[in-house]
């Protein structure tokens, strides 16, 4: 007990830097982000525009049903004409995620506040067994 009353400063930094080292977990380390299934779910319920934003031939070679292609360097440009309407749920789609979440932050900027990366990309869509078609 005298350990603690002597030290009660390092005991109260050590938890707090635990805390903050553990906050991205606790909050989800994938936010702004959705699962195959989360995102099954707001296209059936709210509409939401499914856009690739993975190259032309890695879409073409297989995609999500009814997903628009819009190459991530293109992004800015086409994606205004592409879904017009602002106010859709919109689901970010590349191979792995990660090209995803860039372009989260870029449809945020151009206005597309509902705008989320799907987690894991097109390799969590296939895992779950979700359809996809190619063009």
């Amino acid at each position: 007990m005298k350990f603690i009353v002597d030290n009660w400063m390092l005991i109260l930094i050590a938890l707090s830097s635990g805390g903050m080292l553990a906050w991205p977990m606790v909050r989800g380390a994938n936010a702004g982000s959705l699962s195959a299934q989360g995102a099954v779910q707001l296209i059936n319920r709210e509409r939401a525009v499914v856009v690739d934003v993975r190259e032309p031939e890695e879409f073409a070679a297989g995609h999500v049903t009814g997903a628009k292609n819009v190459p991530l360097n293109q992004l800015e440009q086409k994606l205004p004409t592409a879904v017009k309407n602002k106010s859709l749920p919109l689901l970010l789609v590349c191979a792995s995620g990660s090209r995803a979440q860039r372009a989260v932050a870029t449809a945020k900027k151009l206005g597309y506040e509902q705008a989320q990366a799907v987690a894991g990309g097109l390799k969590s869509w296939k895992d779950a067994n979700l359809p996809l078609e190619k063009a």
